[in-house]
């Protein structure tokens, strides 16, 4: 199985980027791509998702190697559900964590750990449903 830094690699290269075009669209620096693509250190979620975007990559394959088990009526309910998400958390005045107000970029940051959940709870209890009772998901 291939490593988060061969993976990273190889998506910028389907891609056509060199490392400093990566710099010059994510600010990234040359040393730091280059330590991710070499194993050397792990981008954090945030980098992680901007990485998949740019490179128009499957985040989970980014991440895990693995492909998205999803179909477009998963993805669909998946946005459909992270959008409440949000909504839930932005109409409240003042969101608090331990006490203190959030900044935006700790509710993003919170967000995108919920879509990680919301994600890995999708994909487990697919496993628990029988296949008889599955339904056509191909949209």
């Amino acid at each position: 199985m291939s490593t988060l830094g061969e993976r990273l690699r190889i998506a910028r290269e389907k891609k056509g980027y060199t490392q400093t075009e990566v710099y010059r669209r994510t600010n990234i620096n040359n040393k730091t791509l280059s330590r991710y693509e070499n194993d050397g250190s792990e981008p954090d979620l945030e980098t992680l998702q901007l990485l998949s975007q740019l490179y128009e990559s499957d985040y989970e394959w980014l991440s895990t190697g693995k492909t998205s088990s999803f179909t477009n009526k998963d993805e669909i309910d998946i946005a459909k559900r992270m959008e409440q998400i949000r909504k839930d958390l932005t109409s409240e005045d003042g969101l608090l964590f331990n006490g203190e107000p959030m900044s935006e970029e700790a509710v993003e940051s919170f967000l995108e750990a919920m879509e990680v959940a919301v994600r890995q709870t999708q994909r487990i209890n697919k496993k628990y449903i029988p296949k008889k009772y599955r339904k056509d998901d191909n949209i």
